[in-house]
């Protein structure tokens, strides 16, 4: 997968561009996540926690994406989203799937399990192959008008294994718009970054 054809998109701390257009997208997002009764090894918090992991699998290498998962954060199917679709594993075997790496910015900013995260992954943006979230490097993009016909749920960040890919996606837009700022690591996700891609869970003032 390669970053041709996209439009201009604005530097992350400009704060339009995602108002009405992006709640439409998220009418699935923003609702129950879906499959409340598959959290029965947790508590009763984690229960009614909204990204409540629903699998448990050890380990701190990546499963097998399949159509029987739903996302942890909006509760779509992964497998019909190769292109954005992520996971990760706590150190407790709880393991969270997403639909997308705009999802999996939702779960980090509210963490519903009190265990370390041992592995993450998702699908880096230039050569659509499964990398190592830990060490990528995700371009925070926030204006709709630089969204994908594939992005799910209207817009997403952009996961590169390689900071030169990241550096490059940068070089296609106006340095006015998009700058090295806008690259962020995976430990600097947090509610700020959620609120551009999942605002319905991260309201914006």
């Amino acid at each position: 997968m390669s970053a041709h054809d996209r439009g201009p998109i604005a530097r992350r701390r400009v704060l339009g561009a995602i108002g009405a257009g992006a709640c439409v997208g998220l009418a699935g997002c923003i609702g129950d996540a879906g499959g409340e009764d598959d959290g029965d090894e947790s508590g009763s918090e984690d229960d009614e926690h909204p990204n409540a992991p629903h699998l448990e699998e050890p380990g701190d290498e990546p499963i097998e994406f399949s159509h029987g998962q739903h996302c942890a954060v909006c509760g779509m199917g992964p497998t019909d989203y190769s292109d954005w679709y992520s996971q990760l594993a706590h150190e407790t075997e709880e393991r969270a799937i997403f639909c997308s790496s705009g999802c999996m910015t939702a779960y980090l900013a509210d963490v519903p399990v009190d265990s370390e995260i041992v592995g993450a992954w998702t699908v880096d943006y230039e050569t659509g192959e499964l990398i190592d979230a830990l060490e990528a490097h995700f371009v925070i993009v926030t204006d709709e008008s630089g969204a994908d016909d594939n992005d799910v749920m209207g817009l997403n960040p952009r996961p590169f294994a390689d900071e030169d890919d990241a550096l490059a996606y940068l070089e296609e837009w106006d340095a006015e718009e998009l700058t090295e700022d806008d690259i962020i690591g995976f430990e600097e996700i947090d509610a700020e970054v959620a609120a551009h891609y999942r605002p319905g869970r991260f309201p914006r003032d």
